[in-house]
């Protein structure tokens, strides 16, 4: 069974600016088929992000970027410290929360863009694109809107809106994902390499669609191997070592 991680000896709440604050994470991986080896990933991290803030988690492969990611959606649990968000209009642990509580976090409040597009047989990438809107309550009709004003801006041929994302290509998956975050105002947004498969044309939407979330207010944390979209989107860089 898993338990809560550790929280922060003295946690202190964030001001009201601030959308995600991030304090004195620790992760160690353990190799329980290769004699029970210890890799620490995470030690002593913390991070703070505010409204408009988009920041690059920067270093050498195997530093520990994607695990920070990871722990941010609370994907991994921490072995201690804390990751406040603002939830709702009140502040939440995620490592403390309930399953129940967390999927609520992540359907209004914490978006997240991964490398990956979990693919459903049979469902068409219009319905895989939509399906956050629709559990917010909107409108078929309103959501499948949106998505389609999302595709066309990334340039997603109308012939595949109704087809299953089965067998599109990498950057059509990846389109599908980015329009499936994007189409929802979260107030948190992480972004695992979002513009990895992407052509010039669609990175160049994706910066813009970065842009207008940061002018909006919302808190963008990203590893972007890519450097002209670091540059020009981010204003913050978190830097990991090669030790971790």
């Amino acid at each position: 069974m898993l338990t809560p991680a550790q929280p922060s000896p003295s946690p202190v709440i964030p001001s009201a600016n601030v959308r995600l604050q991030a304090e004195n994470l620790h992760k160690t991986f353990t190799l329980h088929n290769q004699g029970g080896v210890t890799l620490p990933v995470l030690a002593g991290v913390s991070l703070t992000v505010a409204a408009g803030d988009c920041v690059a988690l920067q270093g050498p492969s195997g530093s520990g970027k994607s695990t920070l990611m990871r722990a941010l959606y609370a994907n991994y649990r921490i072995d201690c410290g804390s990751i406040w968000v603002r939830h709702q209009g009140e502040w939440v642990d995620l490592p403390q929360l309930e399953p129940h509580h967390l999927i609520a976090v992540r359907q209004t409040t914490l978006g997240y863009v991964s490398q990956f597009l979990r693919v459903i047989p049979r469902v068409p990438a219009l319905a895989v694109a939509a399906e956050p809107l629709m559990r917010l309550g909107v409108e078929e009709s309103a959501a499948h809107d949106k998505i389609r004003q999302l595709f066309s801006r990334l340039h997603l041929p109308e012939r595949l809106w109704n087809l299953s994302p089965t067998t599109f290509s990498g950057g059509e998956k990846q389109r599908v994902n980015i329009a499936r975050a994007f189409a929802v105002d979260y107030p948190v947004l992480l972004l695992d390499e979002p513009t990895s498969a992407l052509d010039a044309a669609n990175r160049q939407v994706v910066i813009e669609l970065m842009a207008e979330r940061r002018a909006q207010g919302c808190a963008l944390v990203g590893i972007f191997h890519d450097d002209e979209v670091r540059s020009r989107v981010c204003n913050r860089v978190l830097t990991f070592g090669g030790d971790n």
